[in-house]
């Protein structure tokens, strides 16, 4: 006999959603985010969202390949600008 322990789910994550669209959601937040404050740290966003810095990195990177955004100056001192 065994006994499993499992979390309750928050419900944080609708039923149906896929990775894809929680992912597009993430980066509109993120791109909100650095619109409304364009110094905001990559760690920042993190705390903020309640996303790990290397996924909101992962979601930068992505923003970036799309043209979305792009980094004005140094990684210390610069800011970001929304292209759209």
């Amino acid at each position: 006999m065994a006994t499993v322990h499992r979390k309750e789910m928050d419900g944080s994550k609708e039923p149906g959603t896929s990775h894809r669209e929680s992912s597009e959601k993430s980066s509109e937040k993120i791109l909100a985010l650095l619109k409304a404050n364009p110094k905001i740290a990559a760690r920042e966003i993190a705390d903020l969202l309640g996303m790990t810095p290397r996924a909101v990195e992962k979601q930068i990177a992505k923003l970036r390949n799309e043209g979305r955004i792009r980094r004005i100056g140094p990684a210390k001192g610069g800011h970001w600008e929304a292209t759209d």
